[in-house]
């Protein structure tokens, strides 16, 4: 059973996603948060396999909350998934620099939302339908000289080359049709990639190959 938390100030909006996710046979809710100090603690008390987090909430924000989350190292297995109003939120760049595992609109399809909860648990990121290339190209845009590539000299030729594939937004079935392997050494590849450099999931994963300088810019075919 996977287990959510529903992290809005809206309670309207909790009160759909709940129903949505209660009547599903291998998801439920966990708890609720209202505002992103009750968030941090809920997440602290529950140990949620997901949280769907609003990135604007009061006390604290869902960017705010999620970077605690994610830096407590007790609390490295749940997984966080933005939720906002708005595809082109200001706010996306840093949540998923923040550790989030994806990033989803409010109106995303209900079967999105399903695909997105199953998927982070798996270990895969997520974002909206149309949302991910514009992402990548705004890490591309923001991104400042390259850090260290020292952490690269951990991986073997073939896992930077994944990586790179993974940071121009590749999917395990189009690395494994580019690498000419099957789908499953593709996914080999990328989980031992995110072994060696400690990475959360394929997202952080993303911004590990922008900082270190192994994606660049206009890098998006």
């Amino acid at each position: 059973m996977i287990r959510v938390l529903l992290a809005d100030d809206q309670s309207l909006v909790r009160a759909g996603f709940k129903a949505l996710l209660d009547a599903q046979p291998d998801i439920e809710v966990a708890g609720e948060a209202s505002d992103g100090e009750e968030a941090v603690r809920e997440v602290g008390e529950l140990r949620p396999d997901v949280v769907l987090m609003d990135i604007r909430m009061p006390l604290l924000d869902g960017l705010a909350a999620t970077r605690r989350i994610t830096g407590d190292g007790e609390l490295k297995e749940v997984k966080v998934v933005m939720l906002t109003t708005f595809e082109l939120d200001e706010y996306v760049f840093e949540a998923i620099r923040s550790g989030a595992s994806g990033f989803l609109v409010k109106d995303t399809e209900p079967e999105e939302l399903l695909r997105a909860v199953r998927a982070v648990v798996e270990g895969d990121a997520l974002l909206s339908p149309g949302v991910t290339r514009r992402l990548i190209a705004e890490f591309a845009a923001r991104s400042k000289e390259p850090a260290t590539a020292d952490a690269l000299t951990r991986l073997t030729e073939r896992e930077r080359e994944v990586m790179a594939l993974v940071g121009i937004g590749l999917s395990n079935e189009e690395i494994a049709r580019r690498l000419v392997v099957s789908p499953l050494t593709a996914k080999t590849h990328v989980s031992r990639t995110m072994v060696k450099l400690g990475a959360r999931d394929r997202a952080q994963l993303v911004v590990l190959a922008y900082e270190s300088g192994l994606v660049r810019p206009g890098w998006l075919g």
